[in-house]
């Protein structure tokens, strides 16, 4: 009981250690991409952490799985480099006992990997995809921010104010540069407007208009001579409206309970993709003990990167699977299941090969003596 605890607690130990480095340099790498798109002005800056929460059951489904193969590799690694694990083998440790002892760390991930996978992920996706939408609903005047230009979603139009009221109706310092598309979208020169102030106003009829005053526009095409300079007064632009979306279109964000009433292929194989991250946990489990086993002289590390590769071809393969089935390049019965088939015959390998290899080199040996007496 003692070696059990002890043994868990070093695996938890290294788990945590190694998931949590993980979750940063994703976390990181994702904050980065939003933060670039609040800062063109297609996302709000105050949602970012909220985005951010509701992607990380998705991310932490995936590196948990990770964070155990890791740990056990690091922290068994550390026990065989230290002799502690020739120690335990004398008193009876096989490689089969401690797979056993493994397992027990192994089931609390995979009951964690599952509730993510099937229940908290499905929700923080459609949480963040509804988000999404809302963001799709505002307008350029929601997002603007003065002092710096900003180009909307489908690049046509780049907008700079100097000023802007609190109420976001008023600006004053006015420039609008707005591509002009013909009916084939060929592009037919730009138009730009240019004003000291201008006004926010919204229609009876529901749509938006900038009224700009005391300004110019200019129309033409880059690099040609021919700009037409119009001074006015008072001039309008209609803005434009924002396509609202409430629909969740996201296989992700569908409810497990939704995708087992369902006989489409695509959310079957979106419930089979979630039934194989808590799978992945104990195949992995099974691979990482005897990766772990290494020679003190030949260092704790040996093994890691071809373990490693072993996972990501894993894991690729998985995924591509997955692709080829939503496609229908694979048959609906064979499923992911064959990809978890073939991996966990790797892992028995792994696990009994160098048992094997021992006993068949002492039945060597003990042919040798008696040939020899």
């Amino acid at each position: 009981m003692i070696v059990f605890r002890y043994l868990s607690r070093e695996v938890l130990l290294t788990l945590s250690a190694v998931s949590a480095v993980l979750l940063v340099i994703i976390m990181s790498g994702r904050f980065i991409k939003y933060l670039a798109q609040a800062a063109a002005g297609q996302l709000d800056p105050g949602s970012l952490f909220l985005i951010m929460g509701f992607r990380l059951p998705g991310f932490m489904q995936l590196i948990l799985p990770l964070g155990l193969f890791l740990g056990i590799l690091l922290a068994y690694g550390r026990l065989y480099l230290e002799s502690e694990m020739t120690v335990l083998s004398a008193t009876g440790m096989s490689q089969q006992r401690l797979l056993g002892m493994t397992l027990f760390p192994a089931t609390l991930v995979a009951l964690v990997v599952a509730w993510l996978s099937l229940s908290l992920a499905p929700q923080g996706a459609n949480q963040f995809q509804l988000l999404l939408n809302k963001q799709d609903a505002l307008t350029e005047f929601d997002t603007l921010e003065p002092g710096r230009f900003q180009a909307l979603r489908d690049g046509t139009r780049v907008t700079y104010t100097e000023t802007l009221s609190d109420d976001r109706i008023n600006l004053s310092g006015v420039f609008i540069s707005q591509k002009n598309l013909g009916a084939n979208q060929k592009d037919r020169g730009i138009s730009v407007l240019v004003a000291e102030k201008g006004q926010q106003e919204i229609r009876h009829d529901g749509n938006r208009y900038l009224i700009l005053r005391n300004g110019y526009r200019y129309d033409g095409s880059p690099g040609q001579a021919d700009y037409r300079a119009i001074h006015y007064d008072t001039y309008g632009v209609l803005l434009p409206k924002p396509d609202v979306s409430e629909e969740v279109t996201d296989r992700d964000a569908v409810p497990t309970s939704t995708l087992l009433a369902s006989d489409d292929i695509r959310l079957r194989t979106e419930l089979q993709w979630r039934l194989s991250l808590p799978l992945l946990v104990f195949i992995v489990t099974l691979m990482a003990v005897p990766l772990s086993r290494v020679n003190p002289r030949q260092g704790r590390f040996l093994k890691l990167l071809p373990a490693i590769l072993l996972y990501m071809a894993y894991l690729t393969i998985l995924i591509a699977a997955r692709g080829a089935l939503e496609k229908g390049k694979l048959p609906a019965s064979l499923g992911l299941w064959w990809v978890h088939s073939i991996f966990l015959l790797i892992g028995l390998g792994l696990l009994y090969w160098e048992p094997l290899r021992l006993k068949l080199a002492s039945r060597r040996s003990a042919a040798l003596e008696v040939a020899r007496g």
